[in-house]
């Protein structure tokens, strides 16, 4: 059932969390810590937490000796390959602070648009959290193709979001929520609550200006609408805000969900 306002997500009891590769890599890596910190805090208060982690490619890149993404698929896939096992130990380690178990998902769109597949993941995930283990889903880009260079994990945040049933989904970004322009403008706004099917053509809405990062705003702003159309309610907020968004502060983008 999507809850009616962000201070609901206190009591909320299964919330996906998506968070960006520029969020938890590189200069930022230390706030995968931060991170943990709030999700272990929902987690022993008995919600339900799947953290959806971008971030393989993005690890990858130092291990290999390199420091932007390539523009050739066989390389993003190994950097994947590489970075992937990394980042899930660096969640497991700093995981293990609350003796919480983590799990790893990995999925391509393919998986969640078969009827087979989707049953079996969704059986998967709703398994692992009744076993009180923490989900970690992340695109498998060591096998995707056209996901690697088009897509983002905001989309597949809100799949799986919808997927799970969740409560609620939380996007993390590098910018505390949604502005009417660029935030950088000196007369950017912020957005406080996006209503249900509201128009927001008259948004300046950017991508993403990180050179590890697939998404930005654009992505975001997408995927609320496809969680939100489904009827599981959007917060979108920047990392260093996730415990605030969970204890259910007044804080990011609030995007309403349609009944379901």
């Amino acid at each position: 059932m999507a809850l009616r306002d962000r201070s609901e997500l206190a009591n909320a009891k299964r919330v996906v969390v998506k968070v960006g590769s520029s969020s938890i890599s590189g200069a930022n890596e230390s706030k995968i810590e931060l991170l943990v910190d709030a999700l272990a805090k929902s987690h022993g208060r008995g919600v339900e937490v799947i953290l959806v982690s971008s971030g393989a490619i993005a690890t990858g890149l130092p291990l290999l000796g390199m420091e932007t993404k390539p523009d050739d698929l066989a390389t993003s896939q190994a950097l994947a390959s590489v970075g992937q096992s990394r980042l899930i130990s660096r969640y497991q380690q700093s995981l293990e602070r609350f003796g919480i178990v983590a799990g790893q998902v990995l999925l391509t769109s393919g998986d969640l648009e078969a009827a087979e597949t989707r049953e079996n993941a969704k059986r998967a995930m709703n398994k692992l959290v009744s076993l009180r283990v923490l989900p970690i889903v992340n695109e498998n880009d060591t096998v995707a193709t056209q996901e690697i260079r088009f897509g983002d994990n905001d989309r597949l945040a809100a799949l799986v979001a919808v997927l799970v049933e969740a409560d609620a989904l939380i996007l993390l970004s590098d910018v505390d929520a949604l502005y009417d322009m660029p935030p950088t403008k000196p007369d950017a706004k912020r957005i406080d609550t996006v209503k249900f099917g509201e128009d927001l053509s008259n948004v300046e809405i950017g991508g993403s200006s990180t050179n590890v990062g697939t998404g930005g705003a654009v992505t975001k702003v997408s995927a609320a609408k496809v969680a939100t159309e489904s009827g599981v309610s959007v917060l979108l907020t920047n990392t260093d805000q996730v415990s605030l968004a969970l204890d259910g502060a007044e804080v990011g983008t609030w995007f309403e969900a349609g009944k379901n």
